[in-house]
């Protein structure tokens, strides 16, 4: 049984990959129409179909919405009763049929040309009654279904899929679609936070900003490292400006030389200068400093390096840039 069931995945799998591989051969003009098409719409892309053909539909709406191509999906069922009013001028339908006979889409046709909205099919028949009455076909069809039966849709919604998102992805590089873009449309999600998130967002500043002054001892700094908790202090000069940074790791090293922490000055233990950011840095920008750097924890300082900030991993870990 268990060997069945592997073979069984397998010529899914076989039958799926050739299905996909045979798409390459199809990317002719009619592609490049249906693009063009799509990078010009002034409105919004508007993506029907039913059934299986539906749910690829919705996902390739999604798709094209979160990668700068304004987009939405139509049921054609309820399109039929009011949801039309959806569609507009300025819109391009994209209507998806394996058939090209799906009678919800075709009742739809006499309206959406009456729109003068472009139609592009994606079908497994060109010469179809959708495939006629569409400006741009695209061919899904494929050699034959994983489904053993030939009933199930299932290299077919494969196919569409793909091809769905080949439009997206040659839709988004004709944008220069940047990281920041989706970000934009992500906001809520772990990719929006680590790409709008910026370090300003997160950083401990005023009195909560570990800082103490040139000429300090190193055991007034463990007291601010202690009372700040970020495991590190700034050491600023008399200017204002950031002299140096001091950390745990700077500690052990003073005690395995044996210093008297009450007479040291922090200024011959100190860490000069120090790795330091800007508050407009990007959240996960820092990280990959601190990564680089084998840190745990970065001081935040404006264009003359006077400190207006601090922050540690932990920090960056509870925002769920980690």
């Amino acid at each position: 049984m268990h060997e069945t069931f592997l073979a069984s995945a397998r010529r899914v799998i076989e039958i799926e990959t050739a299905a996909i591989e045979s798409l390459t051969s199809r990317l002719d003009a009619q592609f490049i129409q249906a693009c063009e098409l799509l990078y010009h719409c002034t409105g919004k892309v508007v993506v029907s179909g039913m059934g299986k053909s539906g749910h690829v539909g919705n996902k390739i709406a999604a798709t094209l919405a979160s990668t700068g191509t304004p987009s939405f999906f139509m049921h054609p069922g309820e399109a039929n009763h009011g949801d039309l009013g959806m569609l507009g001028k300025g819109d391009v339908l994209l209507a998806i049929s394996n058939s090209g006979e799906t009678g919800e889409l075709l009742n739809l046709l006499p309206v959406i040309k009456r729109l003068n909205v472009p139609v592009i099919a994606m079908t497994n028949k060109a010469s179809s009654s959708l495939g006629q009455h569409a400006d741009v076909v695209l061919d899904i069809s494929v050699a034959k279904e994983a489904c053993p039966l030939g009933l199930a849709p299932t290299a077919s919604t494969t196919a569409t899929l793909v091809l769905g998102d080949a439009l997206a992805i040659a839709l988004l590089d004709a944008r220069g679609f940047t990281p920041d873009d989706f970000a934009l449309s992500h906001p809520g999600g772990s990719l929006g936070r680590k790409l709008l998130l910026k370090v300003q967002d997160i950083m401990l500043q005023g009195e909560g900003l570990p800082l103490v002054t040139t000429g300090a001892t190193v055991s007034e700094a463990l007291l601010e490292i202690s009372s700040k908790g970020l495991g590190m202090t700034g050491v600023v000069s008399s200017d204002g400006t950031l002299a140096g940074v001091f950390t745990d790791g700077d500690l052990r090293r003073i005690l395995d030389a044996k210093a008297d922490i009450h007479t040291t000055s922090i200024d011959k233990v100190m860490t000069r200068g120090g790795k330091t950011v800007q508050s407009n840095t990007l959240a996960v920008e820092a990280l990959n400093t601190m990564e680089n750097c084998k840190i745990t924890a970065l001081m935040v300082v404006d264009d003359e390096r006077r400190p207006v900030g601090a922050f540690n991993m932990h920090m960056l870990l509870k925002a769920g840039v980690l």
